[in-house]
């Protein structure tokens, strides 16, 4: 089982860290609703002081002439910076109150930007000021846009509610940012799910976020079998590298963990099949620092597992795939300042910039900026 849209992830979700850090009004439902993970819910007759208590984020009736353009907007940082690939508009529940048409724009930043800095970014247009329908899952493709963005702005025209804003698609990591050792299989790093056998209750991309599982549903968690089989995940790396520790954390499952587990790599078994115990985290030293870049996860016969983890430290030529990678894929401003950072003399950091060139011919002390040997 495998698609585009069991590997990509909702870069806008609280769970991975985003965060609401701008929203011009939230009269009548607060604005941070827009990046909870759980779907919307709706208690009808349920008013504060403001009226009927909505889940999600809504703003107060426009009173500006009709056909004057203005919207109202809101800014999320993502918890993954990455490139997105669809974008879904939420208005469960809002019937009379969601607005008709939306926009989404998306740009990237150095740093953490506060909203007044990000009013002048360069902004990207991911979705065009669009029909929506009231209480449904608007989906928009976004297949044009090839960089890597870290917030997204959201304006509704002229006014009314959103319950959720999800951003699909794939993290795209900062290598500046990675230590020595890291995580392999962590999302944020640019993990991905490429396949399973079974997602019946969640899904297996919970394998790979950050953090520990705060109950079961954090988890991926199959039916059960009544065949002679068993369940796995497929999961490509971040990028290759030598593994020293593996995770395997059954933490909420106590009646529903797998009995037995194995991890093995495109070069081997890094953990042979072994039994597990419940509501446990299982901590297994790899010896030798095998390399791997993609890794299965079989459990035996079904059920369920909160985190996988795969800790090791990349090598070389993975390293350096991923700093090129970040580098093509920044929007220009961003990347100017990136290599302006890394010591490129402006006329250079613009023609690189305008040229796309990734790591080639990168100068040792900029390469070191990127935790790259300067061969």
């Amino acid at each position: 089982m495998s698609s585009d849209k069991t590997r990509w992830v909702d870069l806008a979700s609280r769970s991975l860290g985003a965060g609401v850090i701008y929203a011009n009004d939230e009269l009548f439902a607060d604005r941070e609703n827009l990046i909870k993970p759980e779907d919307p819910v709706f208690q009808p007759h349920t008013f504060g002081n403001k009226g009927q208590v909505m889940d999600g984020w809504e703003t107060r009736r426009r009173r500006e002439p009709a056909g004057d353009g203005h919207g109202d907007c809101a800014i999320v940082r993502l918890g993954c910076a990455g490139v997105v690939r669809r974008v879904v508009v939420d208005t469960s529940y809002f019937t009379g109150n969601y607005p008709p048409e939306v926009s989404v724009e998306a740009c990237g930043a150095e740093g953490y930007p506060a909203p007044a800095e990000l009013a002048a970014a360069s902004w990207t247009t991911l979705v065009p000021r669009s029909t929506v329908a009231g209480d449904a899952r608007n989906e928009f493709e976004v297949a044009a846009v090839e960089q890597r963005f870290s917030h997204v702005r959201l304006t509704i025209f002229p006014d009314g509610g959103v319950a959720r804003l999800r951003v699909y698609g794939e993290p795209v990591p900062d290598p500046r940012l990675l230590p020595e050792t890291i995580d392999l299989a962590a999302l944020e790093n640019g993990a991905v799910v490429t396949g399973c056998s079974n997602m019946f209750y969640s899904s297996p991309a919970n394998l790979l976020m950050p953090g520990l599982a705060r109950v079961m549903g954090d988890g991926w968690e199959t039916a059960r079998r009544r065949d002679a089989g068993n369940d796995w995940v497929a999961v490509r790396l971040a990028c290759p590298g030598s593994v020293e520790v593996v995770e395997l954390d059954t933490s909420h499952f106590v009646g529903n963990a797998p009995g037995w587990a194995a991890l093995a790599s495109d070069g081997g078994d890094l953990v042979t099949r072994t039994a597990l115990q419940p509501d446990t985290r299982h901590r297994f030293a790899v010896a030798g620092g095998p390399v791997a870049g993609d890794v299965r996860l079989d459990v035996y016969p079904d059920g369920g597992m909160a985190r996988l983890r795969v800790f090791g430290v990349p090598t070389a030529g993975g390293r350096a795939a991923l700093a090129d990678r970040f580098l093509r894929l920044l929007p220009e401003a961003q990347l100017l300042a990136v290599l302006g950072a890394a010591g490129l003399a402006p006329v250079e950091a613009a023609r690189r910039a305008r040229a796309r060139a990734g790591l080639a011919d990168l100068p040792p002390a900029a390469r070191e900026r990127f935790r790259l040997c300067s061969e």
